[in-house]
């Protein structure tokens, strides 16, 4: 919401800025998006790895109540 009010101020002060900003997004949108689901796979063999390096400590602790 606030970047569509930010938008409508471009809009009001400099009309031609904010028309090509409009039609700029969906072309850096999907330019970014590979970088995007990459984050999402470096974070998620980062969590992996967590989950490996803390597996002997979890099993070691155990569950509560037996």
């Amino acid at each position: 919401m606030l970047s569509f009010i930010f938008w409508l101020v471009l809009l009001f002060l400099c009309w031609p800025l904010a028309l090509l900003a409009l039609l700029l997004y969906p072309l850096v949108w999907l330019l970014l998006l590979p970088f995007r689901l990459l984050g999402i796979g470096v974070e998620a063999v980062f969590e992996l790895l967590r989950a490996i390096v803390l597996l002997p400590a979890r099993v070691l602790r155990g569950t509560p109540g037996r």
